[in-house]
């Protein structure tokens, strides 16, 4: 081939994949080394931070995240908290009753902070200001498309009282530390550009990249976390070689190191009355439970470790192959929270919600802000599916999450799913959303495409999406491409509008020798539909009308029952009416979705049944 037109093809090439600006991914590498006091509850820090700009835009500043900061009274955490004590929901005060007005009464050596000693760019001090839990560095010198660049950062910080998610002497678990959020953390910039989001109490978004940390702190705490420790035959606590002695270094502190790789966050939590049990599930992973015994009994915790070996072949096989060598389960945090190859606990009941995060909030790592929906609500709906394996329940498992939505619904609170986290104007309206309706729009999914069909686009979607930041066009794309059918209707429902779904039975008759059914369209969102008729004799008849903008038929989900497929309902239409050859006399119940995946506001008038 000709030279000069060998050079044009690389060159071409080149442009194209830069004309993909939702595609490339920042990079980084932490190297961090902490210095923990527990006697000040302080420590110091100082972090290497390898940069890569991936993206086709030149970067003239960089923002970083300074969690700790929110901990201090009247903070915009602080605030919104009590501004939300002061709006009425359904269940009373719309506090989040973990922070409620507690961080307007927090002292001095109570509070939280990060601050930042003195940053370097490629060896050359930079300018940097600091507004609240947001540093805003304007370089020097920018950074080019496709290069790096290393920060040097010196810091110290103090730990809060455990208020929300992070923080120390936790007053329910006694866990003395819960290191989330803890380190100066560079912003996302994606696609859509920086994403300095202040931190008002939801959720995070980060960049994937390899840490490298290194904690020193008084040799008799005992620490689990993200990461696998790299001396454990210098720290003991059961994290050494099987027949190895355990051989500590001189002194009153210990240093743990850990490595995790391609991660988007690093936490951690210590105390010295830790339990730590391991458990080896296979040659590439161990399961680790780190537990005090405060607020459940020890085989309740361990009870954890062993759902967790029973569960994890039919998480893979529905949702995705987890990709890192360990996983820990730890007392501590607020609640639940998820971080990567790790969670924090307050008590053994969360386990699996927070443990199925990684895959969504880990792995897939949408922008939560944005997308809490397709964090929380993918969540849920795993949760309520594996939980129902766990139990071998065979019935409908996702009935709270049909209820949790269908109060929303009927609340006259609910906003859209694209509302970001921080702007809902009230706890309650946020977590029915993003758990419950995020929970509805997969199970409902799977009525609309069929359940086996939903199955194959959950595992797609995870393994092109993996590390990858999706959003939720990304994923529609994944459903239509899987079903071959057009669902983009669906997200716009569903996501983007607060318009509900409510279909109803409006009359029977007999004509010509048939009997027809003529179904009614009261709420503004359409769908396709299953219609179950039963006869006396016992026999039954599927009649299924797909909705018009799906330009699809799901297949049949059951062999077992006859099935009679219709002409598309035009979503414009109110009415439409099936037909049977039964006489009407021979009819026992005619219903709507009998399977109860759809999220019918009003079911009432769903099924009818005919004593004659």
């Amino acid at each position: 081939m000709n030279k000069k037109l060998i050079l044009f093809l690389v060159l071409f090439s080149g442009v194209s994949l830069m004309a993909q600006p939702d595609r490339w991914q920042q990079r980084v590498k932490y190297v961090m080394n902490i210095d923990m006091n527990v006697q000040t509850n302080q420590f110091t820090g100082k972090q290497k931070l390898e940069y890569w700009n991936n993206s086709p835009d030149t970067l003239t500043r960089v923002f970083y995240h300074l969690y700790f900061n929110a901990f201090q009274p009247g903070s915009m955490m602080d605030t919104r908290s009590r501004r939300q004590g002061t709006i009425t929901s359904g269940r009373g005060a719309d506090w989040d009753m973990r922070v409620r007005d507690r961080i307007l009464k927090l002292k001095p050596d109570e509070i939280g902070y990060q601050k930042i000693l003195s940053l370097k760019m490629n060896g050359r001090p930079q300018a940097f200001t600091m507004d609240e839990t947001i540093l805003e560095v304007k370089l020097d010198k920018p950074i080019p498309p496709r290069s790096k660049v290393i920060f040097d950062m010196d810091f110290e910080a103090q730990v809060p009282l455990q208020i929300r998610r992070s923080g120390r002497d936790n007053p329910d678990s006694k866990v003395r530390y819960s290191m989330s959020q803890w380190y100066p953390k560079i912003c996302e910039y994606d696609y859509e550009g920086w994403h300095p989001t202040p931190y008002v109490g939801r959720e995070f978004y980060g960049v994937w990249g390899d840490f490298d940390v290194t904690i020193k702190i008084d040799s008799k705490y005992i620490l689990g976390g993200t990461g696998y420790l790299q001396n454990p035959n210098q720290i003991g606590y059961g994290y050494e070689s099987k027949g190895a002695k355990v051989t500590r270094p001189a002194g009153d502190k210990l240093s743990w190191r850990f490595i995790a790789p391609n991660v988007h966050d690093f936490m951690w939590a210590a105390d010295p009355e830790f339990i730590h049990k391991t458990v080896q599930v296979r040659d590439s992973l161990s399961f680790h439970l780190l537990y005090k015994v405060t607020n459940a009994t020890a085989a309740e915790w361990e009870q954890v470790l062993t759902d967790a070996v029973k569960a994890l072949p039919f998480i893979e096989k529905y949702f995705g192959a987890y990709p890192y060598k360990q996983f820990s389960f730890i007392h501590g945090g607020d609640g639940g929270m998820e971080y990567p190859m790790s969670t924090l606990l307050i008590g053994p009941g969360a386990w699996l919600h927070e443990w199925l995060h990684n895959w969504y909030y880990g792995i897939l790592g949408t922008n939560e802000s944005l997308y809490g929906w397709m964090d929380e609500g993918f969540t849920s709906y795993a949760e309520d599916r594996v939980m129902a394996f766990l139990e071998n329940n065979p019935g409908f498992a996702y009935d709270g999450n049909y209820r949790g939505y269908a109060a929303l619904a009927k609340s006259g609170k609910e906003e859209p799913l694209t509302t970001h986290a921080d702007h809902f104007n009230t706890n309650g309206a946020y977590g029915a959303a993003v758990y419950s309706k995020g929970a509805v729009f997969v199970e409902q999914l799977g009525y609309i495409t069929g359940a086996a069909m939903r199955d194959r686009i959950l595992l797609t979607y995870y393994n092109q999406w993996k590390f990858k930041h999706p959003n939720a066009a990304d994923f529609i794309r994944i459903a239509e491409k899987e079903s071959d059918m057009k669902l983009d209707w669906y997200k716009e429902y569903w996501v983007n509008s607060t318009k509900t779904i409510d279909y109803g039975i409006d009359s029977l008759w007999e004509e010509g020798g048939k009997t027809k059914v003529r179904l009614i369209r009261n709420g503004l969102m359409p769908m396709p539909i299953d219609l179950q008729l039963s006869f006396k004799d016992g026999s039954k008849e599927l009649h299924y009308i797909p909705l018009n903008l799906m330009y699809g038929v799901k297949a049949a989900e059951d062999s077992l029952i006859s099935r009679k497929v219709y002409s598309p309902w035009k979503w414009t239409h109110a009415t439409y009416v099936i037909e049977s050859t039964h006489r009407l006399t021979d009819f026992s119940i005619v219903e709507i979705d009998p399977s109860l995946r759809l999220a019918d506001i009003d079911r009432k008038n769903n099924k009818l049944e005919l004593k004659w």
